[in-house]
């Protein structure tokens, strides 16, 4: 006997023996199997690209950063002042050509946009975001500095000034530091 299904009309399944058996209409097992090789090898695809991967850029930084920070011992004890912590940095890189070069790349790109490119203070962004910079051709600016207090300035910004933190190497902040105490030594000269 032919009984013709209520959801898919166009299927008709035989009843014989109390078994129903589908001859025409939607094939369930088929979109079933298909769907199961699609995920499993979507699933085979992810897992490979995760484990080729391997460590990425930043969960090297992670790291590597505990072995560059100081002890933390030094950090919380109270008589250590952020003053005295840095006044006590000396530049450890020295002022060469190249680390001027790669200096002057990065104050391009990073800096000049408000200190303007000669160190003048009158960058593109002065204006619009109401700063007052200082004009770092006078010797005077820089002189109360130490290299570590423009260091830690850099790294930690001031006002709207956001800090590198950590987007520089350390060695690439002393470059910078260089580089900076360069423009009160040209109009000097």
């Amino acid at each position: 006997m032919y009984i013709p299904s209520r959801r898919f009309p166009d299927i008709v399944s035989v009843v014989a023996g109390g078994l129903r058996e589908a001859r025409r209409g939607f094939p369930w097992e088929t979109l079933m199997s298909n769907t199961l090789l699609v995920l499993g090898i979507g699933i085979a695809i992810s897992i490979g690209v995760w484990s080729a991967q391997g460590k990425t850029p930043q969960e090297k930084a992670t790291q590597e950063k505990p072995a560059d920070a100081p002890p933390p011992a030094t950090a919380t004890t109270p008589a250590a002042s952020p003053v005295s912590a840095s006044a006590k940095k000396e530049n450890p890189v020295k002022s060469s050509p190249e680390v001027l070069a790669a200096a002057k790349k990065v104050f391009g790109y990073d800096c000049a946009m408000c200190h303007g490119d000669s160190g003048d203070g009158k960058g593109d962004l002065v204006e619009s975001m109401s700063l007052k910079m200082k004009d770092w051709h006078d010797p005077a600016v820089l002189t109360g500095m130490s290299d570590s207090d423009i260091y830690d300035l850099i790294v930690k910004g001031k006002d709207k000034m956001v800090g590198e933190g950590d987007r520089l190497a350390p060695a690439k902040v002393w470059g910078l530091v260089h580089y900076v105490r360069t423009f009160a030594k040209k109009s000097s000269t």
